[in-house]
């Protein structure tokens, strides 16, 4: 049976393409809202030396950046 990820759900793994101490010990996805993530976790430990896992969120299709519109690509100064 396929893996099937319900919403408000995810999944990490052990990250087995790690190159880097920069890159994620962990990797996976998550379904929050409707909204596809991708999950990276970094193993790190408190300051009394405790372990635990830290964890960031990224979306899978980054929104386009409204603040620029597609009329900004053009020029209108064409030389004719």
């Amino acid at each position: 049976m396929a893996f099937e990820q319900r919403d408000n759900s995810g999944a990490v793994f052990v990250n087995d393409r790690k190159e880097k101490d920069t890159h994620p010990d962990r990797a996976g996805s998550a379904t929050i809202g409707g909204v596809e993530y991708w999950i990276s976790g970094g193993l790190k430990k408190t300051k009394a030396g405790d372990p635990y896992l830290s964890l960031a969120f990224k979306p899978k299709q980054e929104t386009p950046d409204k603040s620029k519109s597609r009329t900004d690509d053009f020029n209108d100064e064409i030389p004719f």
